[in-house]
């Protein structure tokens, strides 16, 4: 097995479970995964989380309990490493509707022979949730990062040795509005994602004025 995907979805009160026009936002996650990988888990706070989503994917996605105390992104991660089978792992939160398939794909591209590619803004800060890692290594690098009281995703990806910046100047090429970094993880952020679901307005022309004499 060659690639395998993460999806952090956390607890039953979670977004994830949200519909934005009709569709839950996790199953927008998923569809945006597509045929990428060959396996998806998603990640959960308990199993009555599991049976609770569940009912709204496919039944060959497979879920794994976090069961780490702290229930930070970044023990997620790990639980989500320690599952996976692949050598690539996509990482994801599960309030993400707007993720590009392209991107997720050249993410995967990229990341071949590295230990990571982590999309990076201009002012340096990363992306590290919408990442795909090489899995052992990022397994070992999670492993260490919580042992010494970290609970970034940060933390982790400093860890590694050999990470692939994907700078957002690349990325603005498939992505110009950047919607595949907008997370839903309130009510208000829900109420974004449905104005951003919109296609925009055209823009108005602008009338030119009669001229008399």
């Amino acid at each position: 097995m060659d690639r395998s995907a993460v999806i952090l979805a956390g607890g039953i009160s979670a977004q994830a479970v949200a519909e934005l026009e009709g569709k839950p936002l996790l199953n927008y996650v998923v569809t945006a995964i597509g045929d990428l990988v060959d396996e998806i888990v998603v990640v959960v706070d308990s199993q009555e989380c599991a049976d609770a989503y569940a009912k709204f994917v496919a039944p060959d996605i497979r879920f794994t309990v976090n069961e780490s105390k702290d229930e930070s992104a970044l023990s997620g991660a790990l639980a989500g490493f320690e599952a996976t089978k692949g050598d690539y792992t996509l990482v994801l939160p599960a309030g993400s509707p707007f993720v590009s398939h392209e991107l997720l794909s050249l993410l995967f591209e990229l990341c071949v022979g590295k230990a990571a590619v982590v999309p990076r803004w201009t002012n340096q800060e990363c992306e590290p949730l919408h990442a795909v890692y090489c899995t052992k290594m990022a397994l070992d690098a999670s492993r260490a990062a919580l042992a010494e009281g970290e609970v970034d995703m940060e933390a982790m990806v400093e860890k590694l040795r050999g990470v692939r910046y994907l700078s957002t100047m690349v990325i603005e090429q498939i992505d110009p509005d950047f919607k595949s970094f907008f997370t839903a993880t309130t009510p208000a952020d829900l109420r974004k994602a449905f104005a951003m679901s919109k296609p925009k307005a055209a823009p108005k022309k602008k009338q030119k004025k009669a001229r008399f004499g």
